[in-house]
């Protein structure tokens, strides 16, 4: 129909505008000069108000409308839900305050380096004052009167209230404790030794990156202070980071990275610049980087194949044979930064983020007294103090870009990758076989074709649950985690 084709024309060039604003973000983390951060402020409220204005445009109220009890396909109706979802939202903030929040998250990102190089929370304390004003402002005006946090996860996750993933850590909490007390009365395996130069490291993770399926000529892997994954279809770029001392975090960080991108790179073309052209969620997002990174790329079978690799390219690093280097890889041991947690305790630190991110939401936590109140919750969940601020309250980049509500997506994201992998391993009979001589083709395409190329089309819970082949429970993956680190460990 007439109204329908039009939307969607229309709707093409926002998806199209979006991509182009999006890489003006990669741009400042990877490749912008310091002193352009007010200019890029400027820019980034500009193309907001472009934005806000498109995706509010009375227009679409009125072809929604004219679409309404339409005979369309199911492809077509999911299309309709998410431009309603956005157009709802869109209306309920004034553009005015779409444009500041641009503005102030992207000044905000740069007091938030400078800060996290000095270790200086007082540094960032007063713009993450202003971030949180906007964002709650935000969150009023679309819940209208219901609750702020849900409001704001609901961006990132549909359909899914922070009562629930309430009571679902209350679920996993008290197993990972267990879990990691008990791992961590054991002896740890040996850290690895020597020095490894990062031109290696980019080089050996642009390997592994084509390894798990990442199509470079549609995509880029450069470095960033954080890493990330940004854009769709024919231009995803990802970025890793490295230390000299740690490969490791290169390493991983770029196989998780590469499982948000493949994602965007395995969605059916046919739904290129629509909708349905990106990642439905971030939980169902990072299910895939969970997975990629984790059930694939820290198993046992993948880790011998990868130790003679990581000899060939950086010489001996104190590890004797293969199932030494398994253990080394998923090494549990106290340690500040989420993004190089363990298993065992990843979630851990996202409980603890969620938990400060809606008392900051609530009014109950004020930003001055984040610090101390993120510093006694770090004890009291690991027993033992930050060091320093880098280490605690400003190691992330979340709350800088203004994204409450982002966080508990994340485990979200394990626990969709934990369902997933139990219905990978019974479809893949002989997946370890395949892993051991480094082959990712049978597990990546299984993802390809059971999650990633639906794009958008289910909701996010949908989509796992046909895939997994039942409804997402935290079950599978707290028996994944206590299968795996109690044969690690010897419980």
């Amino acid at each position: 129909m007439r109204a329908y084709q039009d939307l969607i024309s229309f709707q093409s060039q926002t998806e199209a505008l979006a991509q182009i604003s999006g890489r003006q973000d990669w741009d400042q983390e990877t490749m912008m000069p310091p002193g352009a951060a007010d200019q890029r402020g400027e820019e980034s409220a500009a193309m907001e108000g472009v934005m806000h204005a498109r995706r509010s445009d009375l227009r679409i109220g009125d072809w929604l409308e004219q679409c309404e009890g339409a005979d369309l396909d199911a492809v077509a109706r999911a299309q309709l839900r998410h431009i309603r979802h956005s157009y709802d939202r869109t209306c309920k903030v004034p553009a005015r305050l779409a444009a500041e929040l641009a503005r102030v998250t992207s000044l905000a990102q740069g007091v938030w380096a400078a800060a996290r190089e000095a270790n200086d929370f007082s540094a960032f304390a007063p713009k993450l004052t202003e971030v949180l004003a906007l964002r709650r402002e935000e969150g009023a005006a679309l819940a209208d009167g219901g609750d702020v946090y849900d409001a704001l996860l609901d961006g990132y996750e549909t359909s899914i209230k922070a009562t629930e993933i309430e009571a679902m850590f209350g679920a996993m909490r008290p197993r990972l404790v267990a879990l990691r007390a008990a791992v961590l009365d054991r002896p740890a395996p040996v850290p690895l030794a020597g020095h490894f130069e990062s031109d290696l490291q980019m080089r050996f993770a642009r390997d592994l990156a084509e390894t798990f399926g990442y199509d470079l000529t549609r995509g880029r892997l450069d470095k960033s202070v954080h890493p990330f994954s940004m854009g769709s279809g024919d231009d995803t770029r990802i970025t890793t980071r490295t230390a000299e001392d740690d490969p490791f975090n290169c390493i991983y960080s770029t196989i998780h990275e590469v499982g948000h991108a493949a994602y965007e790179q395995n969605i059916s073309p046919a739904y290129r610049l629509t909708p349905l052209g990106c990642g439905v969620s971030m939980g169902v997002h990072e299910s895939q980087s969970r997975i990629y990174e984790n059930q694939l790329g820290r198993s046992r079978a993948f880790t011998g194949w990868m130790f003679g690799k990581m000899k060939d390219a950086f010489g001996p690093f104190g590890i004797a044979d293969e199932e030494a280097f398994y253990a080394t890889v998923n090494r549990v041991s106290n340690g500040y930064i989420r993004t190089e947690a363990d298993e065992v305790q990843y979630n851990l630190h996202i409980m603890m983020r969620f938990d400060l991110e809606r008392a900051l939401i609530s009014g109950d936590l004020a930003v001055g007294d984040l610090e101390a109140a993120w510093n006694d919750r770090f004890a009291a969940d690991f027993g033992y103090q930050v060091d320093r601020p880098s280490h605690g309250v400003l190691q992330d980049v979340h709350w800088s870009v203004g994204l409450f509500g982002y966080f508990p997506t994340y485990a979200l994201g394990n626990v969709y990758a934990g369902c997933l992998y139990q219905a990978l391993r019974a479809d893949i009979p002989d997946l370890d076989d395949q892993l051991a001589v480094g082959n990712l083709s049978a597990a990546t395409s299984w993802l390809g074709s059971h999650v990633q190329c639906h794009g958008g089309l289910y909701e996010p819970r949908e989509v796992i649950a046909q895939a997994a082949r039942q409804a997402p429970s935290e079950l599978p993956l707290l028996s994944y985690l206590e299968y795996k680190f109690s044969d690690l460990y010897g419980l």
